[in-house]
């Protein structure tokens, strides 16, 4: 009878290095020549800040100085903040020391930076640059050159089907007076805030766009007046009912909506807007706050 002997080793168990790979800073807002302008970080540790001997200068008034570092800790990336005026953001939280992510979005007082690492990077640089030539960086909605392309192709659509479309056009009620009593840094809060409510109402087949400044934009296919009446009085109502809350002040915001609508016409989108737009200003005249259509 043979005789098996079991010999017991010791396993150690490695858990694979993970490699960070590259890293880098992209700026995707303030629109300007240095958007969408990457930064690699080489060095183990770089400052962002409005000062000339800051690694990654940002020229805004709302950035102090020496505004935030950005270093390496092990593999890890981190953000800290230096005392800056405005703060520091990280996915719009404030911190004063975080850890940096994959697609992170680093805000310094106006300035939005996104954070891409590891392997791919450079496929995450070319996509995150396409991204911004169709979303606005602030907002998260679409940008006026990727609305007016969709409007182009839903009324050649809609005409050719026969099928109704509607637009609103809407904007935010004394915005002035926003960015004048509260800051500019509540301003862009509050359209960002504004987009973040109304995207989650929208469906797949619609677009929400940033138009300009405080105007925004909203496309129906396959809407007619009676819907996008509807819709556009429930979109007043989610910006109303619930005031908005920037670093511990609460304020009203409302908005004034135009509605137009085509029957499966083939109508040229300049008019189409204008259309629409006619009804934004005739509702600002009425008062303010309400859907003209």
């Amino acid at each position: 009878m043979s005789e098996w002997k079991t010999r017991i080793t010791k396993v150690q168990v490695v858990k694979p290095r993970v490699d960070s790979g590259e890293a880098c800073l992209v700026l995707v807002y303030p629109p300007g020549p240095d958007m969408g302008k990457r930064f690699p970080l080489q060095r183990n540790e770089v400052v962002l800040g409005r000062g000339s001997d800051s690694e990654i200068q940002v020229d805004r008034d709302s950035v102090s100085r020496r505004h935030a570092r950005v270093f390496r800790n092990g593999e890890q990336w981190m953000v800290e903040d230096l005392g800056s005026t405005n703060g520091s953001y990280v996915n719009d939280v404030p911190v004063q020391r975080s850890i940096l992510r994959d697609s992170d979005f680093l805000k310094i007082g106006a300035a939005i930076f996104k954070f891409l690492s590891g392997a791919g990077v450079e496929a995450a640089y070319h996509e995150e640059i396409y991204r911004m030539t169709i979303i606005d960086g602030l907002t998260g909605a679409h940008n006026k050159r990727s609305f007016l392309e969709f409007l182009e192709r839903e009324i050649a659509r809609c005409a050719r089907h026969r099928r109704p479309l509607s637009l609103l056009m809407f904007d935010i009620d004394h915005f002035k007076l926003v960015n004048d009593t509260h800051g500019h840094l509540t301003g862009d809060y509050v359209l960002k805030e504004l987009s973040k409510r109304l995207l989650g109402r929208i469906r797949r087949e619609e677009l929400l766009a940033r138009y300009g400044g405080e105007e925004f934009a909203t496309v129906l296919p396959e809407t007619d007046n009676a819907g996008a009446m509807i819709f556009a009085e429930q979109i007043r109502r989610l910006v109303a009912d619930e005031p908005f809350e920037y670093e511990g002040d609460r304020f009203p915001v409302t908005i004034s909506v135009g509605v137009a609508t085509v029957e499966g016409e083939d109508v040229d989108s300049t008019a189409f807007i204008k259309m629409a737009d006619d009804h934004l200003y005739r509702a600002k005249r009425e008062g303010r706050n309400k859907v003209i259509g």
